[in-house]
């Protein structure tokens, strides 16, 4: 599959959850959504990429005065900009639509694990930002451990198909260094999770259901997400964010 073909995928793929994900407790909440808009808050233009259903975008208008919520999924765009007081764009995150220097804010949750080609992503934010602008960057992580980031990925894309590739946090900090940025701040975070919510979030197949259960259960899955067994019965796992604040 090219990157247009998996761009569409993840398109068509969200585009059938939108309201799931606006009543989803992952995203509505967090001290890491706290955080990310708090490392925007003296912006007066800011620009959520890959906004989903909103969450990050909302939680910006209450201290940003003019927010664009941006999603290559229409109908998400359509949840946000109904949800919240933001205004909407449909754009790829690799191909942004706007102006350079347009924004001094630009905010990305959870969402870059699902961008063919992270590079490009990177060189579009720090072509619309200004200088001096805030990157307020949030994303799933792997350990540093090859064989743990291989393991970690392979499960993801079990139960989500348009998961491309999440990253450690040495590489994430080396692009944005390479695109100009500097680091300002960078935090780690677990976020437990109940288990059957999120295998079941993309509907996967039968047969991926039943391999995601037997991974859930090795010394693997147990090194990556500190799973939680209750009775024989998984409840909870956790998986690692890392939260970077870059200024161009």
């Amino acid at each position: 599959m090219d990157d247009i073909d998996r761009k569409r995928a993840t398109t068509d793929s969200f585009g059938s959850v939108a309201d799931a994900y606006l009543d989803s407790d992952v995203h509505r909440t967090g001290a890491d959504l706290e955080l990310l808009a708090s490392w925007c808050d003296d912006a007066a233009c800011a620009l959520d990429i890959a906004c989903g259903a909103g969450h990050t975008a909302g939680a910006l208008a209450e201290t940003v005065p003019t927010v664009v919520a941006a999603d290559a999924t229409p109908a998400m765009v359509g949840t946000a900009t109904d949800a919240f007081p933001v205004s909407g764009a449909v754009a790829d995150a690799e191909r942004l639509p706007f102006s350079d220097e347009t924004f001094d804010a630009v905010t990305c949750r959870i969402a870059a694990h699902h961008f063919p080609n992270p590079v490009s992503f990177v060189a579009e934010v720090a072509r619309v930002l200004t200088p001096g602008g805030v990157l307020a960057f949030e994303d799933n992580i792997v350990p540093e451990d090859d064989a743990l980031a291989a393991f970690y990925n392979r499960f993801e894309r079990l139960r989500d198909s348009t998961h491309g590739e999440a990253y450690s946090v040495t590489r994430w900090q080396e692009w944005l260094r390479d695109a100009g940025f500097g680091i300002d701040e960078t935090a780690t975070m677990r976020k437990d999770l109940d288990y059957d919510s999120w295998a079941e979030r993309t509907t996967p197949g039968e047969s991926a259901r039943k391999e995601l259960d037997e991974l859930v259960r090795t010394p693997e899955a147990e090194g990556v997400y500190d799973v939680t067994i209750e009775d024989g019965t998984v409840t909870e796992f956790s998986n690692e964010k890392v939260l970077i604040r870059a200024v161009k």
